[in-house]
């Protein structure tokens, strides 16, 4: 169970990283953030997966593939969110 927990962690951690390196521009988000970032990735590229593979909608984590997808889309839809309400701010 907490070696479940552990891996989790790094994949998040990893997947978010790799989120924040290929998105352009500043992400205000710390490494707790980072993490949260790569977890929900995970559930989203895993969700993907599911529907796009015919499996139906599956709850669960995905790969180190589906995981970094997940995340990139996660951190684009953030960032086009975030950047929307700040311009609205000036």
């Amino acid at each position: 169970m907490i070696w479940n927990i552990i891996v989790l962690i790094v994949i998040g951690l990893v997947a978010g990283l790799i989120a924040r390196a290929v998105i352009p521009g500043k992400q205000d988000l710390g490494v707790v953030a980072t993490i949260a970032l790569g977890i929900i990735g995970s559930l989203v590229g895993n969700t993907l997966g599911g529907i796009i593979s015919g499996r139906g909608f599956e709850l669960g984590t995905a790969g180190w593939i589906g995981s970094i997808i997940g995340a990139i889309i996660v951190l684009g839809l953030y960032v086009a969110v975030s950047g929307r309400r700040s311009s609205r701010a000036l």
